[in-house]
C-alpha cells in the first residue's frame, strides 16, 4: 500500500472514545506561544481572561463551601475552551486519559470487555458489544444495555471518556454498574472485576454454498492480522464467496482500514483526505493483492467512520455490492495533537472523501441494495443467522452472481 503523507497524520472515530486512528506531535514554537498570550481581538486566551480566571478562583476559595481539586479545575479550564467549540469530536484528554486511548489502540487493555457509545444530544451511555468470555458478557450485561450508573455515581453529566477512565484506572478492580434495559421496570445491577481484556475485532464463518462469512467489528492495530488469519482460514475451507459484514462497526484506524483494504482493492485510490486549505494526502492500494472473488459488505446506520471508508471504497471500485440501510454519515477527521506535559489536544482538522470524490459528512453512503432488518428480529441482541434477512439477502445476492458467471 502506497500512502501519501504530505498532509494527513491522525484521524479519531469520535463516534466512540477508544477507536483512535493516530497521534501526532505538535511543536509549539515560542512564537506561537507568544501570539496565543497576546491581549488581542480575536484571542479567548488575553491577560484579561487570565485575569478573570484568577479572580474567579479566588472567589471559590474564600465562599464554596466544599473543599475543591485545584487539578480538576485546571482540567476543566482546558476542557471547557474546546468545548466551545461546539464540536462534539474535539476534546482535551488529561494525562491519564490520553494513556487510556493509547492503551485501547494495542488491542487489549485492563477493563470489562465493553465497546460503548454516546450520543451527543442525550448524553446517553449505550452498550454496543460484549467480548465474548470477558467480565461484562461474564456478568450478563447485553449489548443496548444503557448505563446509568459506575460504582454508585450517575452517569448523567459524565463524558465517555470518563467512564471508560473510571473502568480502566479507578481506584476499586470491582466494578459495579447499573443498566437500563428495554423490557425491564427496574435497573439492574452488575458486578465485575476488572481483567486484562483481549479484544476481539474479526470473527469468521463458512455458511453452506462456499460462502465465507466475515465479521470486523472494529478497527484497531490487532484488526489487520485478525482478518489476514480469518481470510486464510476461509479460504482454506474452500470459499469461494465472501460476505464482509461492518454493521454497527464505528470506526477505528485508518491505517488498519487501508491496510485491508489493499488486500481487496486493484491498484488505485481508496480514500484521500483535505484539510481547510484544500491540501490533499491520498492513500492508495498496491496491485500484489486483491480479492477477485465475488464480495458481499453489510451496513447499516451504525456502521461509521473507518467503516464507511471501507464501504465507500469497495462501492467505487465496483468489487462487491453494499447491501443494507444508509451508514452513519461521519465524513470527517480528528487530529490529535501532544502537549509538552503529556496530556492532548483533539480538533477537527479535515474531511475525507471516497475514491470518487463522494463527501460522505452527514449524508452516509447508500448501499447498493437497500434492505431494512426485519422488526421481529431488530430488537434482539443476538440474532441467528438464518433469521438476519440482510445477511439472508447478501447471500442470495452472492449465488447470483455465481449464475451470472457461469
Amino acid at each position: 500500500m502506497k500512502k501519501d503523507y504530505h498532509f494527513f497524520k491522525g484521524f479519531l472515530s469520535g463516534w466512540a472514545f477508544m477507536l483512535l486512528i493516530g497521534v501526532v506531535a505538535l511543536g509549539v514554537k515560542g512564537k506561537i506561544r507568544g501570539e496565543a498570550s497576546a491581549d488581542t481581538g480575536d484571542s479567548a486566551v488575553t491577560q484579561e481572561s487570565v485575569n478573570k480566571l484568577a479572580e474567579i478562583e479566588m472567589m471559590i476559595d474564600a465562599y464554596n463551601l466544599e473543599e475543591v481539586d485545584k487539578e480538576q479545575m485546571e482540567n476543566y479550564m482546558y476542557k471547557g475552551l474546546v468545548a466551545g467549540l461546539e464540536d462534539p469530536y474535539a476534546a482535551y484528554y488529561t494525562v491519564e486519559e490520553m494513556e487510556s486511548v493509547q492503551r485501547s489502540l494495542n488491542g487489549s487493555y485492563k477493563g470489562i470487555g465493553v465497546l460503548m457509545t454516546q450520543n451527543f444530544d442525550t448524553n446517553e451511555i449505550r452498550v454496543i458489544r460484549c467480548y465474548e468470555g470477558a467480565p461484562a458478557e461474564k456478568a450478563g450485561m447485553l449489548p443496548n444495555d444503557i448505563l446509568k450508573e459506575i460504582n454508585g455515581q450517575s452517569t448523567e453529566e459524565m463524558t465517555l471518556s470518563e467512564v471508560v477512565n473510571v473502568i480502566q484506572k479507578g481506584e476499586q478492580d470491582i466494578i459495579e454498574l447499573k443498566v437500563l434495559r428495554e423490557g425491564e421496570s427496574e435497573l439492574l445491577t452488575f458486578s465485575m472485576e476488572r481483567t486484562n481484556v483481549e479484544v476481539p475485532t474479526v470473527y469468521q464463518e463458512m455458511l453452506d454454498d462456499e460462502i465465507g462469512y466475515l465479521q470486523i467489528i472494529e478497527f484497531d492495530s490487532v484488526t489487520v492480522s485478525q482478518f489476514e488469519s480469518a481470510l486464510e482460514e476461509l479460504e482454506e475451507q474452500g470459499m469461494e464467496k465472501l460476505i464482509v459484514d461492518v454493521r454497527d462497526n464505528p470506526g477505528g484506524m485508518l491505517t488498519s482500514v487501508c491496510d485491508i483494504l489493499d488486500q481487496i482493492l486493484p491498484e488505485g485510490l481508496m480514500v484521500y483526505i483535505e484539510d481547510k486549505n484544500g491540501n490533499r494526502s491520498e492513500y492508495t492500494s498496491d496491485e500484489e493483492h486483491q480479492f477477485t472473488k465475488p464480495l458481499a459488505v453489510l451496513v447499516n446506520g451504525d456502521s461509521a467512520s473507518a467503516a464507511e471508508i471501507f464501504a465507500g471504497a469497495i462501492q467505487d471500485h465496483n468489487v462487491g455490492t453494499i447491501v443494507g440501510t444508509t451508514t452513519y454519515g461521519k465524513g470527517i477527521v480528528q487530529t490529535t495533537y501532544s502537549l509538552s506535559d503529556g496530556s492532548a489536544l483533539k480538533l477537527t482538522t479535515a474531511k475525507y472523501y471516497t475514491p470518487n470524490g463522494n463527501d460522505i459528512h452527514k449524508k452516509g453512503i447508500t448501499p447498493d441494495v437497500e434492505i431494512e432488518l426485519n422488526e421481529d428480529v431488530e430488537s434482539q441482541n443476538v440474532i441467528p443467522m438464518e433469521d438476519d434477512n440482510q445477511i439472508q439477502k447478501a447471500i442470495s445476492i452472492l449465488k447470483e452472481d455465481e449464475s451470472l458467471l457461469q
